[in-house]
């Protein structure tokens, strides 16, 4: 079986599997996401080996972690980034889907990639790209956020 037939039968469920025993074993669970932008005003995107479509980077914040400290630590891992300041605070969502999660939303300006990801299971491609022409496949909520950020749009509760 191909690698990626593999991730497209087996990465669903692992997934599924991951986030029901997060829940089990947590009463809430954190994460973070980042709308990081280059130089050039282009915010950096991620694919995911497991789920479908392109999405803002970011992961869960480990226990004795800072959220800030968990997205420096989450786009240095799927992206190879170092930032130029701090990353800023822009929004805190609730995730429905999961009914139990939190995304604290960052914004980083000047993120610069040090080298290119090599794709692995987790992150099959990341690049950064164009705010108004984001690459088929960016899912609804990661459209949403960045149109949030870019256009002054007021934020949603949820995610």
């Amino acid at each position: 079986m191909t690698d990626s037939r593999w991730v497209r039968l087996v990465g669903p469920m692992a997934w599924r599997a991951i986030n029901l025993a997060g829940r089990l074993t947590r009463g809430m669970t954190l994460g973070v996401r980042a709308v990081a932008f280059d130089q050039d005003g282009r915010v950096f995107l991620v694919r995911h080996g497991y789920v479908p479509g392109y999405h803002l980077p970011g992961g869960a914040v480990d226990r004795g972690e800072s959220a800030e400290a968990a997205i420096v630590r989450e786009l240095g891992e799927e992206g190879n980034l170092v930032l130029a300041g701090r990353p800023v605070l822009a929004g805190f969502y609730f995730q429905r889907r999961l009914k139990v999660d939190h995304v604290a939303l960052y914004v980083v300006r000047g993120a610069r990639q040090t080298a290119p990801i090599t794709p692995n299971r987790e992150i099959r491609e990341a690049g950064f790209f164009v705010p108004d022409a984001l690459p088929e496949g960016t899912t609804a909520a990661t459209r949403r956020r960045i149109a949030e950020i870019v256009q002054g749009l007021p934020p949603d509760a949820e995610w």
